[in-house]
């Protein structure tokens, strides 16, 4: 049986994270060439070295997806080398700040992940149109947590960031779609096996005392499955919004948060 993604050219940006890992293992089972990007190499190899490991192809490239110069000439050595570029991913970490009220947080606490969101996914989308316009065909996709829907307090810069970005996808789905080319992001938060005490303290300093066990009862109880959201599911639902299968969704956002988010 053919797989989902048989033959696709993928570039992951953020591949070392947690999601970016996992998304990056479940397409190349699926039978993409994944080529992983991120600022640190010791963690990209790791998620390649399973993928070779398992009979697939990845190759690791260090990758700042907020420099328009290294994304650029990254997209078109991929291309050069692969013959085409099928996907393109971006799963980087913003700079988010949670726990603080807003009438008491810093300017630059808020525009951080605000900027940084809506410069790598402008950054990182416009290199891979380009080449996806030409060929005709393509699929670009990102990540937000869905916080743009709801008016959470203490969420600090997490739903702005979500909300500029998510702008940003539904304007480019208009003007990319007529040459063939596909834009989606997903909604997801609180998937169990990323939330590492380090990665929560990062974002919200208030949560040193952070409990992976008790977190993921937490989150079950809110929301509508009675279960947290799970690394293969988020990673299923992209490889499908990937594959041709999912020829008729674009710009639009897929809820994989169990029913955390509404709508």
């Amino acid at each position: 049986m053919t797989r989902l993604l048989q033959d696709k050219n993928v570039i992951i940006y953020g591949a070392g994270g947690g999601i970016g890992g996992g998304v990056a293992r479940t397409f190349a089972q699926e039978g993409a060439r994944v080529f992983l990007t991120g600022r640190t190499r010791k963690p990209l190899e790791a998620v390649a070295a399973d993928i070779t490991a398992a009979g697939g192809f990845a190759e690791v490239a260090e990758v700042d997806a907020l420099d328009e110069r290294a994304v650029d000439e990254h997209a078109r050595a991929v291309v050069s080398q692969a013959g085409s570029l099928d996907v393109s991913f971006n799963l980087i970490t913003r700079g988010d700040v949670q726990g603080d009220p807003l009438i008491e947080m810093p300017a630059a606490a808020l525009t951080t992940a605000v900027t940084n969101g809506l410069l790598t996914s402008f950054i990182t989308a416009r290199a891979a149109a380009r080449h996806m316009v030409t060929q005709g065909s393509g699929v670009i996709l990102t990540v937000t947590s869905g916080s743009s829907r709801g008016a959470a307090p203490m969420m600090g810069s997490t739903g702005p960031a979500d909300a500029a970005v998510e702008t940003f996808l539904r304007y480019l789905a208009a003007e990319v779609g007529p040459n063939g080319v596909r834009v989606v992001g997903l909604h997801t938060a609180g998937v169990v096996e990323t939330m590492t005490r380090e990665k929560v303290v990062k974002v919200n300093e208030a949560m040193s005392d952070f409990d992976p066990a008790m977190f993921e009862q937490m989150m079950a109880g809110m929301t509508m499955l009675k279960r947290a959201p799970r690394l293969a599911q988020v990673a299923d639902t992209a490889a499908f919004l990937a594959s041709d299968r999912a020829a008729g969704i674009t710009g639009t956002i897929v809820n994989v948060t169990c029913g955390l988010v509404a709508g």
